[in-house]
């Protein structure tokens, strides 16, 4: 029985062992690391996860979610075809498919995963990542924070000196900076800041709005199959602005052909009011740090890391370029991957320690007199104080004759308790007294698995005590129970057909990026692969793969060379009619 190592992210997800001495990434069906974090469902109610279902977000745009991370432990609903999914079932499929990837690599079954989250996920967000866990059949006992994980990986594969360094990991839909201080075999967190609503989708947002507003189009009036279109290839174009001066972006509505000149300068100004929002999360974890002490290093992890206008922002920022760490889009599941190995006792890591902090300040309720109407945060546990932690305070009466004490616990950093997430409450009693002669000391003690243990005692004996371990997951048992069976339903692609329907969704998605020649030859090329799929001939099918694919990877090369051309087919396949 293994135990497995997942960063379950935003646009990618990957699964990791710890095995043999390191930490070894899980290929996928198709043999790659990275899992789209994307979901599709079939006519026929099959459900697609992965890069072909990443394809079917320009075919068929209607029947198909990515980036659903971003509305974990919210009420939100998603549409796909007649379905409908919490954000936290469609986690559950990705991470079904990562368990059976997992399951086929190893041989074996695996018992358990470590799950990696935003350091700035609540606790609401954590839930539902534990709550996806569940539905998919996965156990979790521990989540850890990413960019944790990737210091640990970045401190454990390197061997570098004592020194205190940042993390900052700039993923698709989250943005999260760490200040780590390592010394010897201890790798310490002594800060941490983020913004769960700030990543590299929001560069993409930001290059369809200029593209609209250039054109004189309205991007909630755009066609899905064409919006989806217009989303990848802003996202392929701040890829490509990394190592060239220009590129362009086009689509084709009706008869009349859109394009903007994107270049580097330009994706600058409209990365401005992205990149200011990345200044106040750094600025945050650099006040809340309790050393004063040089950062010597500063480290860019995720997979919005590598952009090159990303780099010059912080070289602007901390006055010399930052470096982004190897394998930046892979080190979360590699160093969730020697968390797994640390979980089971691996030899060689028993004398790797790691700390974390509270990413949320968490207290009570209280007021500051008899008629407050507006109760306000008393911090009892504050941000980025170090795991396990544990503090008590006493708490008066307010009115006379008063008998009970009641505290509502909340997370968060309003001054306002109503700003703040409420994870809970408790209540003792106290003998009737005069204001402020009776009291009650309340004790939180939160650890480093993120379960908050809260206790109170009255000054008459009365005691009480509650252990949150997973409040707001908004399901009954009953519930729950009922989204497992839901989710043990679907039926995902069967095995060993991925590989051929990624080439008709490429096709598929080709021919609606496309027009004239190329769309013709798109169409033909689908006609030719679906006809050979049907045939259910192995030998026929794998026979005319490789030659399907080379077309595919010409015409998808030519079109991103000159997106305004309308090329030409050589060696055209021949189809029957």
């Amino acid at each position: 029985m293994a135990i497995i190592g997942i960063d379950l992210g935003t646009t990618n997800s990957l699964a990791c062992v710890y095995r043999n001495g390191r930490a070894e990434l899980i290929p996928n069906e198709l043999g790659d690391f990275k899992t789209s974090s994307a979901v599709s469902v079939l006519e026929d109610g099959t459900v697609l996860v992965g890069a072909v279902a990443k394809e079917r977000l320009v075919s068929h745009p209607e029947s198909t979610a990515a980036s659903f991370k971003i509305w974990m432990g919210t009420e939100k609903r998603l549409n796909l075809g007649m379905r409908q999914f919490k954000p936290e079932e469609l986690s559950a499929l990705v991470l079904r498919q990562l368990l059976e990837d997992s399951t086929r690599y190893l041989g074996e079954p695996v018992e358990e995963a470590v799950i990696s989250v935003p350091a700035y996920f609540n606790d609401d967000q954590r839930c539902a990542t534990k709550l996806a866990a569940q539905l998919a059949g996965l156990t979790v006992r521990r989540l850890i924070n990413e960019p944790s994980a990737a210091a640990l990986y970045h401190r454990y594969s390197t061997q570098s000196g004592d020194s205190q360094m940042m993390i900052v990991d700039f993923g698709g839909g989250t943005l999260d900076v760490s200040i780590v201080d390592c010394f010897e075999n201890i790798i310490e967190i002594t800060a941490i800041a983020g913004d769960n609503r700030l990543g590299g989708n929001d560069i993409d947002h930001a290059i369809v709005a200029h593209f609209c507003k250039e054109n004189g189009l309205v991007e909630e009036r755009l066609a899905p199959s064409l919006r989806a279109s217009l989303y990848r290839q802003a996202e392929t174009a701040k890829i490509a602005l990394s190592d060239v001066q220009e590129t362009v972006i086009t689509i084709q509505q009706e008869d009349t052909q859109y394009s903007l000149v994107l270049t580097n300068a330009l994706l600058r100004q409209l990365c401005e009011p992205v990149f200011q929002k990345v200044r106040a999360v750094i600025t945050r974890a650099m006040k809340d740090r309790e050393r004063t002490s040089r950062i010597h290093d500063v480290v860019l992890v995720g997979g919005s890391s590598g952009l090159t206008i990303f780099g010059d922002f912080l070289e602007e920022l901390f006055g010399r370029r930052p470096h982004v760490a190897q394998k930046p889009d892979e080190i979360v599941a590699l160093g969730v991957g020697l968390c797994a190995g640390i979980k089971e006792r691996a030899e060689d890591l028993q004398d790797l320690v790691m700390t974390d902090v509270c990413p949320f300040s968490l207290g009570v309720a209280t007021y500051s007199y008899a008629g407050d109407k507006t109760p306000h945060m008393a911090v009892l546990i504050p941000r980025s104080s170090m795991l396990p932690a544990s503090h008590q305070e006493c708490f008066y009466t307010l009115h006379n004759h008063q008998n009970r004490l009641r505290f509502e616990i909340y997370q968060g950093e309003g001054y306002f308790a109503s700003e703040n997430l409420k994870l809970g409450e408790l209540e003792v009693q106290v003998p009737p007294g005069l204001a402020g002669e009776q009291s009650a000391l309340v004790t939180f003690t939160y650890d480093i698995d993120g379960i908050l243990h809260v206790s109170a005692k009255s000054s008459g004996g009365d005691y009480r005590d509650t252990l949150l371990l997973n409040p707001n997951l908004h399901l009954s048992e009953e519930g729950q129970a009922e989204a497992m069976e839901r989710i043990r339903q679907i039926q995902l692609a069967a095995q060993g057909s991925q590989k051929e329907q990624l080439l008709l969704e490429r096709g598929l998605r080709l021919y609606e990026q496309t027009i004239g020649q190329r769309r013709k030859l798109a169409a033909e090329l689908v006609g030719y692969w679906k006809q050979i799929m049907e045939q259910n001939d192995l030998i026929e099918r794998e026979r005319n793969y490789e030659w399907v694919k080379e077309r595919l990877d010409l015409l998808e090369a030519q079109t991103e060379m000159d997106p305004l051309a309308c090329g030409f087919w050589r060696d055209e396949p021949e189809v029957d009619e």
